[in-house]
């Protein structure tokens, strides 16, 4: 497999570039509307899509015609499903190329081809190059999507207590799109040879030990923090009891408002360890996630300040003592 994929980093670079702009957009005082207000202009509808959940209520009464656009935000669990779903099936195909050298589907092969630009310049008589752990690698990386999506999926079932939040329509579409473009990627990492059922063999490195490790130690660290959200509307006896929005205490709560977010940054992180490093696609799927939680966690962190007058002030929005 290529590092450097043409068609899928140019993809992964483009959406980064927007959430980058986005970031830098909310900074503008021309996109700073008053809440609940019922204008209608583009810095309404450019907040209104990025909020969700406690940053959309705590927005104030949003004009009707914007409300024709919400779905729960509960609905966060669609996203887990269909990505255990799909990256269940692509992990699969993977152990049963390793395993049996079955050659992927056509289809999936054709798809990947197109992504990452060898699908027009494959030549079947040209010497196969391949770095050690490059398959193992990939393994192991798709395996940890599909893990973390199964246990996103168990905390919105059996853990989050989710309110009346809402989410735009468009995010909600975008949140699958993301799961499934996330598989793709990580099959454009898997050897050309492996992809055709030709390659069995797996290399241990000590970037796949560092990735494994820090992967286990983000996912504890995120599992926490949700935790500690749905314990803010339970009591001791985990009975439900309101729906209120708290400040959280304990775990990274104590050093940033918003510790999921970066979790889950370090989650893609330990990814990138996983490759060696050395992958530019997966750099540009971090630099994405980066940038993505970031704008939430702004609008999180504003949230927080805005609703309680002592909010502890040594909290940073997303990343502990710098941002």
């Amino acid at each position: 497999a290529c590092a450097v994929d043409q068609m899928l980093c140019w993809l992964w670079l483009g959406l980064a570039a927007c959430f980058l702009a986005v970031l830098l957009a909310l900074q503008l005082p021309q996109l700073k509307i008053p809440a609940g207000s019922s204008s209608f202009g583009f810095a309404v509808c450019f907040q209104d899509l990025l909020r969700y959940g406690k940053t959309k209520s705590g927005w104030g009464q949003r004009p009707a015609w914007l409300q024709t656009f919400d779905v729960p935000k509960r609905w966060f669990c669609h996203f887990y499903i269909l990505s255990v779903l799909w990256n269940g099936f692509l992990l699969l195909l993977f152990i049963q190329s390793l395993l049996l050298s079955w050659p992927f589907p056509v289809w999936l092969q054709h798809m990947v081809g197109f992504l990452d630009g060898t699908w027009e310049s494959q030549d079947v008589n040209a010497p196969i190059a391949r770095q050690d752990g490059e398959t193992l690698s990939a393994l192991l990386v798709c395996l940890f999507v599909w893990l973390n999506s199964l246990r996103r999926l168990r905390e919105c079932l059996y853990i989050s207590v989710f309110s009346g939040g809402v989410i735009h329509i468009i995010q909600y579409c975008f949140g699958h799109c993301y799961y499934v473009l996330v598989g793709l990627t990580v099959m454009c990492q898997v050897p050309a040879d492996v992809r055709e059922g030709k390659g069995s063999w797996l290399t241990v490195c000590w970037y796949h030990i560092s990735g494994s490790l820090m992967f286990i130690w983000a996912s504890v660290h995120q599992h926490r923090c949700h935790v500690i959200l749905a314990n803010l509307r339970k009591n001791k006896s985990g009975k439900v009891v309101n729906m209120d929005h708290r400040i959280p205490f304990g775990d990274w709560f104590e050093v940033v408002s918003c510790p999921h977010y970066f979790a889950e940054l370090l989650i893609y992180l330990s990814m990138a360890v996983t490759f060696g490093l050395k992958n530019v696609s997966w750099w540009l799927v971090v630099t994405y996630v980066f940038f993505n939680q970031a704008v939430s966690a702004v609008l999180c962190h504003e949230y927080y300040q805005s609703k309680f007058q002592h909010y502890p002030k040594c909290r940073k929005a997303y990343l502990p003592f710098i941002f």
